[in-house]
């Protein structure tokens, strides 16, 4: 592999280095519950863990919940 002959300055190889920039995330919003989230991840809403609009786990039911 070809490595450089001279060094290089610290402004050059800092003029580089900034166009490594972070993007902003893609949000989308759930059809199902109407929330934001990051696309392609799962999300929680009261407790519910969510994907693609399909509760993946349900939340744990309280006793009050669970009788009526």
């Amino acid at each position: 592999m070809p490595n450089p002959k001279w060094r290089h300055s610290k402004r050059r190889t800092r003029a580089r280095r900034t166009h490594y920039k972070i993007d902003t995330p893609q949000l989308a919003t759930c059809n199902t519950t109407g929330e934001r989230h990051l696309m392609h991840h799962a999300y929680t809403v009261n407790g519910d863990l969510y994907y693609r609009g399909h509760v993946l786990v349900p939340g744990k039911v309280s006793g009050d919940e669970a009788e009526a």
